[in-house]
């Protein structure tokens, strides 16, 4: 349930309201928006009178909240969220957030000069795979806490915040110290073990969602972490599983569009992976624009034909720049900057 406020309550009528909802057993989240402020009852909020909140002074309506998700959902938070990724870069707001690096961390020479090559471009933040979940085990499988080192080391040469994928709990302290956005992947967007304790920390977590999963529990997902006290997730459409085998998965953009009705949250779109060839990746990332993505995921490698990791889908730093001059044109158009 939750509970919209007039224009121009005052506070005493803010905490009778927040108090008649209290009584009932519920928890209560208040979000103050630009134009409105919303009372959000967390927990079951069916011994709530209804009617006799909605006639308190200061109250505008009531609304019964049907969805599962509550701190994801946009009549809890009815203004875009806006998350600071570190050294000024943003995602959710006027300026699109474009995320740019190899799938995987191979060397410091190879992780740096594609960082420097990036950032140059006008990447807002640095992917790299230390730790890498593949299909085959026999499959390079990252560089792990080195991989993590050298991310670090093409931070200091670069400035650009680190995005980089969890696979453990047990490496969440690790992350929290050294990581700038912890990368949540789509194998692993129903670990609910792996999501709780990444509602405990204080980085931004980037939700890719799972291979067959719907939306709603996509956004169910990002409830969890939510729920733990972490708010700042961001949400990423990298393609989903269906009969068509031509693309590595099929880039499900209306997603983006019914996320964004639904949830506050931000929402970026990896075309890399939802396409697995390069040459889809400039067209599929104007498409995202288009349809109102936050931000884009993109890799970028330096030599993609030697790739230890997809290096299909990679583009090369010539390739992400022409990209970025074409965003930028784009941008524009729909009232963004990049």
């Amino acid at each position: 349930m939750v509970v919209i406020m007039k224009a121009g309550f005052t506070t005493d009528q803010l905490e009778s309201a927040v108090k008649a909802m209290e009584a009932g057993g519920v928890k209560v989240m208040v979000s103050k928006g630009s134009e409105t402020t919303i009372l959000g009852a967390e927990g079951d909020a069916s011994r709530i009178d209804q009617e006799k909140v909605s006639m308190l002074p200061g109250v505008d309506r009531v609304m019964r909240v049907s969805e599962p998700y509550k701190k994801a959902n946009r009549k809890y938070h009815p203004d875009n969220t806006v998350i600071d990724l570190g050294n000024s870069a943003t995602v959710g707001g006027d300026r699109l957030a474009v995320i740019a690096g190899p799938c995987s961390v191979e060397s410091e020479e190879q992780i740096v000069g594609v960082a420097e090559s990036v950032k140059r471009s006008g990447a807002a933040a640095l992917r790299g795979g230390a730790f890498k979940p593949r299909t085959s085990p026999y499959a390079f499988q990252g560089m792990g806490n080195e991989g993590i080192r050298l991310l670090q080391e093409a931070k200091a040469a670069t400035g650009l915040p680190i995005v980089t994928e969890i696979m453990s709990t047990d490496n969440i302290e690790m992350f929290e110290m050294c990581v700038d956005v912890i990368q949540v992947g789509a194998r692993n967007m129903q670990n609910f073990d792996l999501l709780k304790q990444l509602g405990h920390t204080t980085k931004p977590i980037l939700l890719k969602r799972g291979l067959s999963s719907t939306i709603e529990e996509w956004l169910m997902s990002a409830e969890y972490i939510m729920a733990g006290g972490n708010d700042r997730v961001i949400l990423c459409e990298r393609g989903i599983r269906t009969f068509e085998t031509f693309t590595r998965n099929t880039l499900d953009l209306s997603a983006v569009l019914a996320v964004k009705k639904l949830s506050h949250l931000p929402v970026v779109v990896d075309p890399s992976h939802a396409c697995g060839q390069a040459w889809m990746v400039e067209r599929m990332s104007m498409a995202a624009v288009a349809a109102g993505a936050d931000g884009l995921i993109i890799e970028v490698h330096n030599d993609p034909p030697h790739a230890k990791c997809d290096g299909a889908q990679s583009i090369t730093p010539d390739q992400f720049d022409a990209l970025m001059g074409r965003l930028g044109a784009l941008a524009q158009c729909v009232g963004r900057s990049l």
